[in-house]
């Protein structure tokens, strides 16, 4: 049991179970039944490794006919929930700044045949050049970043890639959703610094920059080093008749003989990577052709500035050779490096918060490992979202409970660790500690009997449709997919 009497601890508690009933409220339809789920999933007993394991944990009153039932008929108004989970409270960067981070995390389902709209799904496998294409589902995460070194991270947003997606739009229009929630809620509002949008190579920054450029935020994406970019062009001479060119000189990352001298540089000494040595450019584009995404751009492709970064560090984790890190900004010192301040301590600034992007793995590994978010074999995508939904629910209330609980220290664990510092597995380790000083809006379950079920010696004679995996082209067939 937890103790109420300090104002802290009560404050959190409160808001523990203001969510809880929140959430309970989005629940439409089953509403009971996934909600003691997802108590289930934050109490059982080590990880979880079935979906059918969790109906006989305590918290979960309902039998497992009415789990599988819940997911396959219940209903979550996520719009709603979307809202109430951006209404908490945030993590900042030091300077007070918002950081979100996005990325792709696939639910593999390779003997799925009857599962719709599965996708071949990039996986690394464990020696060099064995990466494989395996059928799944991918979906878009995006979480706020904490300051420092951390395995917690805010999820806000969660969505299924589609056969029909383009990647780059569904990551704009799911960040404009994110943006326009925070501000709904308050957590950003006029004169705030400007929110920063942090993402892998697979993103294309300046895409991302141009189609958010309305809100406040600021895009910082890694990028590929065989890039080639260019400066802006040179002003025009006067007389010269014709059209003026679009492109200045160009900048090949990897033909040091391109690099003018860099406008800043800086060296960071670091615990983990020795020294670290960034310089950055600035007002670097690419070069757009109408061709891709691009290809039903209007007129004239836009010339979108930025700076660049290049990171060389001495050492990395392991035994891994350390290779320069080069990121894009969509900002300048004209727009985004405040060039009266200190535009170096913003290089440094910059690419430790795209190092904190890394955390989000943590939260991937812990979804996944812990909380068995990819472990049911369900068959429809809608009771894939819904699963989902339901364990962000639950990985939100861990965020909001870190505070509550204490260590349960296994004996051959260290030293307790302060509540504060609790990493998600252990503050999920005492939940069920906390549990019964919080809202419990489900009902007792009432008595019923079960169904009469498929006479017996019947047999199936609707079988599944069968679905194959890929991506649908414009013209409506599956690329690689194509029968003759």
């Amino acid at each position: 049991m937890i103790s109420v009497h300090d104002a802290g601890t009560a404050d959190a508690l409160g808001d523990l179970s203001r969510f809880r009933q929140q959430f309970h409220q989005c629940l439409t339809a089953r509403a009971d039944t996934l909600f003691e789920l997802t108590d289930a999933v934050l109490c059982a007993d080590g990880p979880v490794t079935s979906l059918v394991e969790l109906s006989l944990a305590v918290e979960h009153r309902r039998g497992h006919g009415a789990l599988y039932d819940s997911l396959n008929q219940g209903r979550i108004d996520i719009s709603r929930f979307r809202n109430v989970v951006a209404r908490q409270r945030i993590p900042r960067c030091d300077d007070g700044r918002i950081a979100l981070a996005i990325d792709v995390s696939n639910w593999l389902r390779p003997d799925a045949a009857t599962s719709a709209d599965r996708l071949f799904c990039h996986t690394y496998g464990r020696g060099k050049g064995q990466a494989q294409m395996i059928p799944g589902w991918p979906y878009s995460f995006v979480a706020a970043l904490e300051p420092g070194r951390s395995s917690w991270t805010a999820i806000l947003d969660a969505r299924r890639l589609g056969p029909d997606d383009e990647d780059t739009a569904v990551a704009a229009a799911q960040l404009r959703v994110v943006v326009e929630g925070l501000i709904a809620a308050g957590h950003w509002r006029h004169g705030d610094p400007q929110i920063w949008i942090v993402g892998d190579s697979g993103y294309d920054g300046p895409r991302l920059a141009f189609l958010l450029a309305d809100l406040p935020v600021r895009v910082l994406v890694r990028v590929r080093s065989d890039r080639v970019m260019a400066f802006p062009a040179a002003p025009r001479r006067a007389g010269t008749v014709g059209r003026g060119a679009r492109h200045g000189a160009e900048f090949k990352f990897k033909d040091p003989g391109t690099w003018p001298e860099a406008a800043h540089r800086t060296t960071t000494q670091t615990t983990r990577y020795g020294t670290a040595r960034a310089c950055c450019w600035d007002r670097l584009h690419p070069k757009l052709t109408h061709r891709g995404t691009w290809a039903d751009h209007d007129g004239d492709v836009p010339i979108i500035e930025g700076t660049v970064i290049r990171l060389q560090v001495d050492r990395l984790p392991g035994d891994g050779t350390p290779k320069p890190l080069w990121l894009w900004f969509s900002a300048t010192t004209a727009t985004g490096l405040d060039p009266a301040g200190d535009p170096a301590a913003d290089v440094d600034r910059l690419w430790q918060t795209f190092l904190r992007r890394f955390d989000l793995e943590h939260t991937f590994r812990f979804l996944k490992q812990t909380l068995g978010w990819t472990k049911p074999r369900l068959r429809t995508p809608s009771a894939a979202d819904q699963w989902t939904w339901l364990i962000i629910a639950a990985h939100t209330q861990l965020r909001l409970a870190r505070h509550l609980t204490e260590d349960l220290r296994r004996p051959w664990e260290k030293t307790p660790t302060k509540p504060g510092r609790l990493t998600p597995a252990r503050v999920r380790r005492g939940f069920r500690n906390i549990r019964p000083e919080t809202a419990l809006p489900a009902s007792a379950p009432k008595p019923s009997r079960p169904g009469p079920g498929r006479p017996p010696g019947s047999r199936n004679t609707r079988h599944a449709p069968r679905h194959d995996p890929g991506k649908t082209i414009k013209t409506g067939t599956r690329g690689n997919n194509q029968k003759s």
